[in-house]
């Protein structure tokens, strides 16, 4: 009888790359190459984790919740071992059957319809915050526009107090340094953090939420015993980061680079109906959430590699957004590119629940600019914002030359 051997586990690749250092922040391309060509899935050895950056590997991961679980924490602290520094996400970081529970209630209160009803709403904002930024003409485009547009209006769709909206984007900012290793990010952020959590916390609560706002249907939820009352702020919470980080930097992305791409944004004036998909393009070519973990549940075979249980997985989204296997000329952007499948809002059961907002928002905000403004021109020097898991700029100088 003839005895066949077991083939061997090819070999991990170590590589020795940061992906949480600022010169890894400052230009991440090469690296991302670096690791994408290494191997389907490699092996950090700063933080001591399995990564993939490949695009089908990533896809893979993000649609198997079973095998790769997010109740582990979706940075890199495992919360089997450590407990989390703020009561985990019912959204992000849970698992099924508890998070389709809770996805289901935050689904119907963001659903399409919902959009539909809000979006005149938002339009109109869009339209006059791009008139106002063409009467000035020069001005920043991260706080000006990236930021200034969606605090204008989704705080007041989610029915948040006035007072006190200084603290939505440091916090979510927080929350995404805290996916990252104990690095001096995360722990600036972390010393910085208790007036952000505080008003936060405190914003989550029923009584402090605007009627008919988002909030308050998420709390409605609890009279049809659907959810829990302790269940609802954590929900409401998990709109706070999840409603403006896509947004703001998804936005600042598609600035950046219509500014970048001229032959882009001329497309995009004779063709408004490209507002949308100019957004997601932005959204893949840049990958405003660069990150992510998942922890085995068990052992698998992932890329022909065997990783063992209990073991952290870095998902590179941003790699994967640029993977040429997946994409025709993925360092390109291509307003009309079919974008559908990018994992900038993440894949699976996870995929980002702001992301309706994010899109309204995006595409009414450049619709609103095509009509009105005949380019864009980076007038100063753009500098980058540093978050463990965020890709984004901190401030962009522009001139809007009007149409």
């Amino acid at each position: 009888m003839a005895v066949t051997t077991p083939s061997p586990t090819p070999s991990i690749p170590h590589l020795d790359i940061d992906p949480f250092s600022i010169a890894f922040f400052d230009d991440p391309f090469p690296a991302q190459e670096a690791l994408r060509e290494a191997g389907p899935v490699v092996f950090l050895d700063k933080w001591n984790v399995h990564a993939v950056a490949r695009y089908a590997e990533v896809h893979a991961v993000l649609n198997d919740p079973l095998t790769f679980c997010s109740s582990r924490g979706v940075g890199l602290s495992d919360f089997a071992k450590e407990k989390p520094w703020r009561p985990p996400s019912l959204i992000l970081e849970a698992d099924p059957p508890a998070h389709t529970r809770t996805r289901a209630v935050l689904s119907r209160v963001l659903s399409p319809a919902v959009m539909k009803d809000i979006r005149d709403g938002f339009a109109a904002a869009a339209e006059a915050k791009a008139d106002e930024l063409v009467a000035k003409g020069s001005f920043d485009a991260i706080t000006d526009l990236a930021e200034d547009y969606p605090l204008s209006v989704f705080p007041d769709a989610l029915g948040l107090q006035q007072e006190g909206r200084e603290h939505l984007l440091p916090y979510a900012g927080l929350v995404f340094n805290a996916f990252g290793p104990p690095n001096e990010l995360r722990q600036s952020a972390m010393e910085r953090s208790a007036p952000h959590q505080a008003y936060v916390q405190a914003q989550c609560q029923r009584e402090n939420l605007a009627p008919g706002g988002f909030g308050a249907c998420i709390h409605a939820r609890v009279d049809t015993g659907e959810i829990t009352a302790a269940e609802a702020p954590l929900l409401v919470r998990s709109l706070l980061s999840a409603g403006l980080d896509t947004t703001v930097n998804g936005l600042g992305a598609a600035i950046y680079c219509l500014a970048r791409f001229p032959e882009q944004w001329a497309r995009l004036r004779s063709d408004h109906s490209l507002a949308r998909n100019a957004f997601e393009e932005a959204v893949r070519y840049e990958s405003p959430v660069q990150t992510f973990f998942r922890t085995t549940t068990r052992e698998v075979e992932l890329g022909g590699v065997r990783v063992g249980e209990g073991e952290k997985i870095l998902m590179f989204l941003g790699a994967a957004n640029r993977d040429p296997r997946r994409w025709d000329d993925p360092d390109a952007y291509d307003i009309t590119r079919r974008t559908s499948g990018h994992v900038g809002f993440g894949s699976g059961i996870h995929m980002c629940v702001g992301q309706l907002v994010a899109r309204l928002e995006g595409e009414v905000m450049l619709s609103a600019l095509a009509r009105r403004v005949a380019a864009i021109e980076i007038a100063g020097p753009v500098k980058r914002r540093y978050n463990n898991t965020l890709r984004g700029l901190d401030s962009l100088p522009v001139t809007f030359k009007p149409a």
